[in-house]
């Protein structure tokens, strides 16, 4: 049997309770939050005898595990992760790796020194729509992938990222590593190869005049609402020294290019990838499929000289499991399980994580920087021979 504990197990931590399947040989016996009320919410919906803890340190040196689940705000997740692969313990950390190309190395470096087993949460992998854009492009319809265009409508920007600890540097970096690092991920999954060099541009340009901020002492509250147009939102945070849009742009190592558009004061909520090939191209309307609307995938592989709105071909992608995110939260923690006992996984390797996390902190820089380009540095040496 698997025990398996859980830190940061409200919000996001939630996709930890796919875990207890006591029938399958898996149990959550121990979780960490600070709130009480998490806590109780386990006890009714998971095992009334599971235990809590508010420090992760004493759950780790109390319980007997053999994996952890790791989701709490991204500045924590070095500091925990190598807390527990230092253990040996297997370990599935929530996007980004960390918040630091730095902390990323150092990371990896415990992984291997301990031979422990990290799995990092891009559940986008397992998203049916992208893993139908891999198929196709794997299949040669649209030919040699030579351009990625990838746009982010973030209308609940106000609500998730300005509120909270994600509005400021020191805990977050930028939203293009924090809010990017999925598509970052996802555009090198869809091209086969990593970015090499990169560059931005973007700013502060809305949530910056904003008056309407909660003391310094009070708690953030990210609880999404319909405040529209942004500049009625309240309760933001004091500290605001993020952007709130980016534009970047990817030179990946085997010849083919990229972008990356995110913008957090838009008012829909919209994700699309363009893949251009030397054969055709494909688009994606809505990342994946729920009971409201369904996800489609346009090809368009014969020439004409206006556009084509229904395109040559249009796939509908339903969901595939129950659960969040079209079924992909399911499927991602079902890998994470498969993982621990075999080895072998199906989600995203630490080096793509690392990759992902490197461009997202590089074009951040650039983009306060004067947009200049920056190599992606290689991993350490000592790290650089390790397979996971």
């Amino acid at each position: 049997m698997l025990r398996l504990g859980s830190i940061g197990a409200g919000g996001r931590g939630m996709i930890s309770k796919i875990s207890h399947r006591p029938d399958q040989d898996s149990q959550l016996v121990a979780i960490c939050d600070q709130r009480s009320e998490v806590l109780d919410h386990y006890r009714q919906t998971v095992s009334p005898t599971l235990r809590g803890y508010a420090d992760y340190r004493r759950m780790l040196d109390s319980e007997k595990l053999d994996g952890v689940f790791i989701t709490t705000p991204d500045y924590l997740h070095e500091e925990m992760a190598v807390a527990a692969l230092e253990q040996g313990l297997a370990v599935y950390l929530e996007k980004p790796l960390a918040i630091t190309i730095e902390g990323c190395d150092r990371i990896l470096l415990t992984a291997s020194r301990n031979n422990a087993k990290l799995y990092v949460g891009h559940n986008m992998r397992f998203f049916p729509v992208v893993k139908e854009m891999k198929r196709i492009i794997e299949s040669g319809r649209i030919g040699d992938v030579q351009a990625i265009w990838c746009r982010h409508f973030v209308s609940y920007g106000g609500d998730a990222y300005f509120k909270d600890w994600h509005s400021e540097r020191r805990y977050s970096t930028g939203l293009l590593l924090q809010k990017g690092a999925h598509d970052i991920d996802v555009i090198h999954h869809l091209a086969g190869a990593f970015t090499s060099r990169t560059t931005a541009m973007g700013r502060l340009s809305v949530y910056n005049r904003m008056g309407k901020r909660r003391a310094l002492s009070d708690t953030g509250d990210a609880k999404f609402g319909d405040t529209w147009p942004p500049e009625r939102q309240s309760g933001l945070s004091p500290v605001i020294d993020v952007e709130d849009h980016s534009m970047v742009l990817m030179q990946l190592a085997n010849g083919a290019q990229a972008s990356y558009q995110q913008c957090h004061y838009t008012p829909d909520a919209y994700r699309s990838y363009t893949v251009i090939g030397t054969a055709g191209r494909i688009e994606n309307f809505g990342d994946y499929s729920s009971d409201d609307q369904k996800a489609v995938i346009r090809v368009w592989d014969h020439r004409t000289n206006a556009y084509s709105p229904d395109a040559n071909e249009q796939i509908v992608v339903s969901a595939e499991r129950d659960g969040g995110h079209g079924g992909a939260d399911t499927v991602i923690v079902e890998d994470f399980l498969n993982y621990i006992r075999t080895g072998k996984r199906l989600g995203a390797t630490p080096l793509a994580a690392r990759q992902a996390v490197a461009v997202g902190c590089l074009a951040t820089e650039s983009l306060r920087s004067g947009n200049q380009a920056f190599d992606v540095p290689a991993l350490p040496p000592e790290v650089a021979s390790w397979t996971d």
